[in-house]
């Protein structure tokens, strides 16, 4: 399974440090921010080359999947320009630019800025409820693709129970694992 070395831990740390400074990741320690988002990484199936981070903010968790998974190649996607600015340049900082690209969009536009791109992976962390979630990254995903959603402390996974398109399989590290039918 991929995993952070102490550099790139230190170098995250680091990069995450400005993004909270500027307010775009809450106050929680840094350690517990990596850490919460390496349960991104443990959820993620092995077959899987390409992912898209919905919502990515300051960054979590798609830098730290990024510096945690050399071999794939990451999209992350927010709609506010201060937020991609910021995205844009620790992404450059962590060395990563060759498989890592900002897009300032909002997710509802990607189906029609990039027809027929799809990718193995979406991720979302706080991006919204079950519904708007599924409504919006489910058409992103190949056929069989993986969403991969953060869960509140103690959840089951059963606000995922009725959305179309998506299967519950599993919740890994407090994320649910969900497969396109």
């Amino acid at each position: 399974m991929p995993a952070l070395t102490p550099d790139n831990r230190e170098k995250l740390i680091d990069a995450l440090g400005d993004a909270q400074r500027i307010g775009m990741l809450g106050d929680r320690p840094l350690d517990e921010v990596v850490e919460h988002s390496l349960g991104f990484v443990a959820a993620l199936p092995p077959q899987c080359l390409t992912l898209v981070d919905l919502g990515s903010g300051g960054g979590d968790p798609g830098l730290v999947i990024a510096m945690a998974c050399p071999n794939l190649q990451i999209t992350l996607v927010d709609r506010r320009a201060k937020r991609t600015d910021l995205l844009v340049r620790l992404v450059g900082r962590l060395g990563i630019r060759d498989r890592v690209e900002v897009l300032e969009a909002d997710v509802e536009d990607l189906p029609g800025r990039f027809p027929g791109r799809h990718w193995d992976v979406v991720t979302s962390r706080g991006f919204g409820p079950p519904d708007y979630t599924a409504r919006l990254g489910s058409p992103l995903l190949v056929p069989g693709g993986h969403m991969l959603v953060s869960e509140p402390p103690d959840s089951n996974g059963s606000r995922w129970a009725s959305v179309p398109d998506l299967e519950l399989q599993g919740i890994v590290a407090g994320v649910s694992v969900l497969i396109r039918r």
